[in-house]
């Protein structure tokens, strides 16, 4: 279970200030750890591209206060999205619609669609509801660490890759405890017409098919551009092994006298011959695993390996969000 500490209204305040001034701040949600900026502000947004070494072209999403939000960033919405924010907003599920002249193209990476969510954790959703105002102002917030790279769960993570002003790159770090479930949220296309699944989470395809009353299939090559749709992302710097059950411990024999870290069942590293530089077990449930990966993938990345091989998860449609995040990473 992860502990969320009560939220500091101080601190709160003080990170509204930040933003309004143009700054930046990392801030919890209940998937990742965002890096929010203003969203209506272009050169605090374009900050952010830079922090991180973004693509100017890789969208972001729009953080907002709720589903009143809605029609003031985005336009011919269709009640499939109403029906999908009641149901899961405040929550891990991302609404990409055709949006408003207000959400400037440095928003969207030059694309008429705007992407917004809604976020649960306490933390992150008292700090938007702060800065919203009378305008619904909402904050773009891209995984706070470096592009491409194991997106952060805790707040320790952003310190140790982007850092705080003046050695880091950031104005603030508000430390609302981990991430309760430690993967991006589930992003859906409905600017197109039919809704179609453009990055799997944890509202999975099943929920969103029994809340709509039809199939979601996966978005086709002209769907928008979307965060975490790259072949390569979510990787750790050591190269990443996904290997079966039954092919790990083989493959870990192959490896020699090189160092290796391992994640694994706890079946799997029992029949390891010789001892990784580390050895994690993998928890064995849906949740437990996603809400720990990226915090293993970072221990698995400190820990001096030349390698690191990852046991396969289950291939089941429920485990999709893993298994997409996990096979980026290795690739």
């Amino acid at each position: 279970m992860t502990q969320t500490p009560p939220v500091d209204e101080v601190r709160i305040a003080e990170a509204v200030r930040v933003l309004e001034a143009g700054g930046l701040v990392a801030m919890p949600t209940e998937t990742v750890y965002g890096l929010a900026a203003d969203a209506d502000n272009e050169s605090a947004v374009l900050s952010t591209y830079a922090a991180k070494g973004r693509p100017a072209d890789h969208p972001l999403i729009v953080h907002v206060a709720g589903i009143d939000a809605i029609s003031h960033w985005a336009e011919d919405v269709p009640p499939e999205a109403w029906l999908l924010a009641k149901k899961y907003w405040p929550g891990p599920l991302t609404l990409v619609l055709k949006k408003k002249a207000r959400c400037g193209l440095w928003v969207t990476g030059g694309q008429d669609t705007v992407a917004l969510r809604c976020p649960s954790h306490p933390w992150a959703h008292a700090l938007i509801s702060a800065f919203s105002g009378p305008t619904w102002r909402g904050l773009t917030a891209p995984s706070a660490n470096t592009f491409g790279r194991i997106s952060p769960s805790c707040a320790a993570h952003i310190a140790e890759d982007l850092g705080v002003k003046p050695e880091g790159k950031l104005d603030m770090i508000l430390d609302g405890g981990s991430c309760e479930f430690g993967i991006e949220s589930t992003m859906i296309n409905l600017s197109q017409g039919r809704p179609t699944l453009l990055r799997h989470g944890v509202v999975t395809r099943e929920m969103l098919e029994e809340t709509l009353g039809f199939a979601v299939p996966d978005a086709g090559k002209d769907a928008p551009r979307a965060s975490g749709r790259l072949k390569s992302h979510y990787a750790p710097r050591t190269k990443l092994e996904l290997v079966s059950a039954e092919a790990l411990p083989a493959r870990f024999a192959e490896m020699g006298a090189a160092p290796v870290a391992v994640m694994a069942s706890g079946e799997v590293l029992d029949r390891l011959e010789g001892t990784p530089v580390l050895a994690i077990k993998a928890p064995a449930d849906l949740h437990g695993y996603g809400r720990d990966l990226y915090e293993n993938l970072h221990r698995l990345d400190r820990a001096g390996a030349e390698r690191i091989l990852v046991e396969l998860p289950p291939q089941s449609p429920d485990w999709a969000a893993v298994n997409d995040r996990l096979g980026r990473a290795a690739a």
